[in-house]
């Protein structure tokens, strides 16, 4: 998709905004309908308007445009960068010619460069908080072996390419808050299923204690958003209410930021949605 300055015709970005990537998908709308649900502010960034912001607060445009990104974070006191690429390889990986991925085409260019341009954005523009959505693929291993709950201080063990990416994720926020004096949290969600997930997500015995709701997550981005104080850098997880066992840990979240989740997943509950993250 060719880039289109969201700019051009219209007033520069409103003064101390939250600028939301990935604000289409179907955490981004979420976040943002929490958001404006409460006066705040909001600058969208997707490849498509997003639904619920006017046509001067939707920027459309690719993570790989750093200008772009940079003009929509200008005045912002706040960056929530969702905007990734799902993995799409086989896992575990198939025997060739079912052995691609789309590592070099899309989670590089997307999910590693792109978190960079989010964060020089951020850095060029003095925001001074930026929440980074990192996922629970990355402590994949210790939920495998059954070392849960798991925590805050729990290290990396990545499932696969994709957390891969998000690893990345992290170690660039802790480099960025360090380095430049940003205030960063990287939040490893849950799990709030695509379509095409249904019946894997039925069908998992740790998904329905890993469910993040929509509306937990419009809870948490908000919680997180107005915050008076954070600490310069965390790591922390956001679900909602778990069924039958705590998966994640999730003491450091409400200490640290004041949320509490309001949801859980039922049988009844419609886990597909048209609006993919």
């Amino acid at each position: 998709m060719r880039d289109t300055d969201g700019f051009s015709h219209y007033p520069l970005p409103m003064a101390n905004h939250i600028l939301v990537t990935g604000s289409a998908g179907r955490i981004g709308r979420a976040v943002v309908n929490a958001l404006v649900a409460h006066r705040l502010p909001v600058i969208g960034y997707d490849l498509m308007p997003t639904p619920g912001l006017g046509p001067e607060q939707c920027k459309t445009g690719t993570l790989g445009n750093a200008s772009l990104l940079q003009k929509a974070a200008e005045g912002a006191r706040c960056i929530i960068h969702l905007a990734a690429t799902p993995d799409d390889s086989r896992f575990p990986r198939g025997e060739a010619p079912d052995d691609g991925d789309n590592f070099l085409t899309e989670i590089v260019p997307n999910n590693i460069v792109g978190t960079y341009h989010v964060m020089e954005a951020a850095r060029k523009a003095d925001v001074s908080r930026v929440i980074l959505a990192s996922t629970g693929q990355v402590i994949d291993g210790h939920l495998r072996a059954g070392r849960i709950p798991v925590n805050s201080a729990t290290p990396p063990e990545p499932r696969y390419l994709y957390a891969c990416g998000k690893v990345f994720l992290e170690a660039l926020g802790q480099v960025y808050s360090r380095q430049h004096g940003m205030t960063v949290l990287a939040v490893r969600l849950g799990w709030c299923p695509r379509p095409g997930q249904e019946e894997e997500f039925r069908q998992s015995e740790m998904g329905p204690n890993v469910y993040l709701s929509p509306d937990d997550a419009g809870r948490f981005f908000l919680a997180v958003v107005e915050s008076k104080s954070l600490p310069k850098f965390s790591i922390v997880y956001a679900t909602s209410k778990p069924v039958n066992r705590e998966i994640y840990d999730m003491a450091e979240t409400t200490r640290i930021t004041g949320y509490v989740p309001h949801d859980m997943w039922s049988h009844g509950d419609p886990v597909a949605s048209s609006n993919p993250l």
